[in-house]
């Protein structure tokens, strides 16, 4: 599992992931991912289309940072998911907790927006 950063100029944070999210794969960045996605007010892009498969335990890293940056006042959006990773997310209805977007200027938009509303 890979997982690469970057700082956009519309202040997004994009995280590009990049590989099976399964037991090894997750925990190979779940300390980083954590670090980069949680521990500050942000808007974070997470960008699915390289993550073939996830497992219940990737499903866990994604809501529980999600979750952790909204307590600091962040937002965090997933882009662009393979369709088996994208019917596991909404079937596991973590798209009520972390909006999906097909684009990340869509995410963008919609972090934005998000961050705007409070």
């Amino acid at each position: 599992m890979d997982l690469q950063t970057e700082d956009l100029p519309d202040g997004i944070k994009l995280v590009v992931l990049s590989g099976r999210m399964d037991i090894a794969g997750t925990q190979q960045i779940d300390l980083r991912f954590t670090a980069l996605t949680a521990t500050s007010k942000a808007l974070v892009a997470v960008d699915l289309a390289a993550v073939p498969f996830l497992a219940s335990i990737g499903i866990r890293t994604l809501v529980s940072s999600a979750r952790a940056l909204a307590n600091r006042g962040g937002h965090m959006a997933l882009v662009n998911p393979p369709p088996l990773v994208g019917q596991t997310l909404i079937a596991a209805g973590i798209d009520s907790i972390i909006p999906i977007y097909p684009t990340l200027d869509e995410a963008g938009r919609g972090l934005r927006a998000a961050a705007a509303t409070g």
